[in-house]
C-alpha cells in the first residue's frame, strides 16, 4: 500500500553528497528529485564540459539512491514532461505525487535561495529548508566575525578558523611551525623538475547524455569532448583523487602552486574542486588528509599549510563576502569599465602566448589553475578595462569548478577589484616580469616581454603603467602600493606619456592582439 503521506525532497545540482542526513534511512513516503534543466543551463552561458559533468554526477548521486532503496524521481534535460524550470517542475511533481510537503536543501546561489524560499513560501502545504551540511562556517559567520571592525582581512579570518576547528595547530593554539603563514615559500617557478605527477583520473565517455544535452536545445561554449570527462562523477572516484592529491601531488604543491606552463596544464594542483563545490566531499576531510600528511612526514609543512589556507582560509571566507554582499555585489565596477570581451574569450585566438594558452585550456578542459585565472586573465582584463560583470558571466560559464558564491567574489573582488578593496587589499595585476619569472609563456611569444613601446611590445607592460597612472587618485594613497607608485613617479614625464599613448594604442586593438 502506498504512503498516505508524501515529502518531496528537491537535490540541486551542487548538492551530491551521498553522506548527508537525509538519506541515513529510507523513507517510502520520500521521494527525492532531481532535475536537469534550461534554467540552470542557460542562465549564463557554460561551457558543454561543465554541463555535462554536473549531470553525469547527478545522475550517478541517483543512480546510489535507488540502488540504496530510496524513491527517486529523475528529471532529464531531454524528458518531455521536463518543463525546464525548477518551480514549475515541482507543481508538477507535487500533483503527479498528491504530496502533503516539499523540503529543500538550504542553496548557495543567491538566485536560488530567493526563488526557491519564495516558492516554499506560497505553498499550501508545508514547505521547509535544511541544511547542505557541507560548509565549516554559517552563511554569515565572517559577518559577525568582523562586526565592528574597520577591514575585513582574510588572514584574521584564517587564523580564527584555524583555532576554532584545531588545524595546524600546538597545545595552547600556537601556529604548527611557529607561524601561521608560509606563502614566502611558495612561489617557486616549475622548470620541469621534480615531474609533474601522471593524472590518475579516469575518463568517462558521456556520448548519450551530450545527445540529449544539444537535442533539448542547450547552447553552450568550449571543447564538448564527451569521450575524455575526467571529472569524478561520485564521491568514490572523488575520494581516489584526493588520495592521488596526497600521495602525488601535496609534498610538491606549496613551491610550484603559483607556478605555470605550456606543457603542464595541472602540475601539483589536486583538481578537488569540482568535487568539493559539488559536495561529493566535504572540506574537513580533505583538511584532514592534508593534515595528516604533514604529521605523518609525508608532505612539508609550507605545501601543507598552503592547500589548507585555500580551503579552510579563502573558500569559506569569499563565501562569506559573496552572502554578506548579496544582492547586488556583481554590479560593483568602481573603475568604470565597460570594454566588452574581445572575441579571443571564445576561441583563444590571440598572439599573446600567455593569454592563448590559459585561455585555451580553459575553452579546451573547463579548467585552469588559480594563478592563470587570477595573474594571467584576470590581470590583463583588469590593466585592459574590461566589463567586469561580462567577465564574472564568462569566469562563470567557462569553469567546471565555478558556482556562484565562490566564483563572483574571486572575480569581482579579487581578479578585477571592482568592488573597491572589499575583498582584496590591493588590485592583484603585474607587466610581463612576473608572468615571464613564473612560467615558460613569454618564450616563443609574438611580443617583446621587455619592450613598453611599439608594435610589438608586450601589451602587459605599457597597460601596467598606465592602469596605476589613470587611477592615481584612488590607488596611490594604498600601502601595499607603495613602491609601484615611487616607481612610477620617478619616471619622467615623457616616458609616462608614451606609456599613456601605447595602452591606448593597445585598448583599440584588443581584437588584433
Amino acid at each position: 500500500m502506498p504512503p498516505s503521506t508524501t515529502t518531496l525532497r528537491l537535490i540541486l545540482g551542487d548538492q551530491l553528497n551521498p553522506l548527508h542526513s537525509w538519506f541515513g534511512e529510507v523513507r517510502a513516503e520520500v521521494v527525492y528529485i532531481l532535475m536537469e534543466v534550461r534554467q540552470e543551463t542557460d542562465y549564463v552561458r557554460h561551457h558543454a564540459q561543465k554541463i555535462i559533468a554536473i549531470f553525469a554526477a547527478m545522475r550517478a548521486l541517483a543512480r546510489r539512491l535507488e540502488h540504496d532503496g530510496h524513491r527517486v524521481h529523475y528529471l532529464r534535460i531531454d524528458d518531455p514532461a521536463n518543463l525546464q524550470a525548477i518551480p514549475a517542475n515541482i507543481d508538477a511533481l507535487l500533483a503527479h505525487y498528491g504530496a502533503t510537503g516539499f523540503q529543500y536543501q538550504e542553496p548557495d546561489e543567491y538566485r536560488l535561495d530567493r526563488q526557491l524560499a519564495a516558492y516554499a513560501a506560497q505553498l499550501a502545504l508545508p514547505g521547509s529548508m535544511a541544511g547542505s551540511e557541507h560548509f565549516l562556517t554559517t552563511r554569515d559567520e565572517a559577518e559577525r566575525i568582523f562586526a565592528g571592525r574597520p577591514q575585513w582581512l582574510m588572514e584574521y579570518f584564517y587564523r580564527q578558523m584555524r583555532l576554532v576547528h584545531g588545524v595546524l595547530v600546538e597545545p595552547g593554539g600556537k601556529p604548527a611551525g611557529g607561524q601561521w603563514n608560509f606563502d614566502h615559500d611558495n612561489r617557486k617557478p616549475w622548470r620541469g623538475t621534480p615531474p609533474e605527477p601522471f593524472d590518475t583520473r579516469a575518463q568517462h565517455d558521456h556520448a548519450a547524455l551530450w545527445a540529449g544535452i544539444e537535442a533539448a536545445g542547450v547552447a553552450s561554449f568550449g571543447r564538448p569532448d564527451a569521450a575524455r570527462i575526467v571529472w569524478p562523477q561520485d564521491r568514490a572516484e572523488a575520494l581516489t583523487h584526493l588520495d592521488a592529491f596526497i600521495e602525488h601531488g601535496l609534498p610538491h604543491f606549496g613551491h610550484y602552486q603559483d607556478a605555470m606552463h605550456t606543457t603542464a596544464t595541472r602540475l601539483f594542483h589536486s583538481m578537488l574542486s569540482f568535487a568539493l563545490n559539488t559536495k561529493m566531499l566535504h572540506p574537513r576531510e580533505v583538511i584532514a588528509e592534508a593534515e595528516d600528511a604533514w604529521r605523518a612526514g609525508h608532505a612539508p609543512l609550507h605545501a601543507v599549510e598552503g592547500f589548507i589556507r585555500q580551503i579552510l582560509g579563502w573558500r569559506e571566507y569569499v563565501r562569506g563576502v559573496y552572502w554578506a554582499s548579496m544582492p547586488g555585489y556583481e554590479q560593483h565596477n568602481v573603475f568604470g569599465h565597460d570594454t566588452p570581451l574581445p572575441s579571443w574569450f571564445w576561441d583563444g585566438k590571440t598572439k599573446m602566448r600567455c593569454l592563448r594558452h590559459a585561455i585555451g585550456q580553459s575553452l579546451d578542459d573547463a579548467h585552469a589553475h588559480h594563478i592563470q585565472r587570477l595573474m594571467i586573465i584576470g590581470n590583463f582584463s583588469l590593466l585592459a578595462g574590461l566589463d567586469p560583470h561580462a567577465l564574472h558571466q564568462w569566469y562563470l560559464g567557462v569553469y567546471v569548478d565555478a558556482f556562484e558564491w565562490v566564483e563572483m567574489p574571486n572575480t569581482i573582488g579579487m581578479s578585477q577589484f571592482a568592488d573597491g578593496g572589499l575583498l582584496a587589499t590591493k588590485p592583484y595585476v603585474s607587466s610581463a616580469a612576473y608572468i615571464d619569472r613564473m612560467s615558460d609563456y613569454c618564450k616563443g611569444c609574438h611580443y617583446d616581454k621587455k619592450a613598453r613601446l611599439g608594435e610589438t611590445a608586450c601589451p602587459f607592460n605599457a597597460l601596467y603603467w598606465d592602469f596605476f597612472e589613470r587611477n592615481a587618485d584612488r590607488l596611490s594613497g594604498n600601502q601595499r602600493l607603495g613602491m609601484v607608485y615611487r616607481n612610477l613617479f620617478n619616471m619622467d614625464q615623457d616616458a609616462r606619456a608614451a606609456c599613456a599613448g601605447q595602452a591606448a594604442s593597445v585598448r583599440l586593438r584588443l581584437e588584433q592582439l
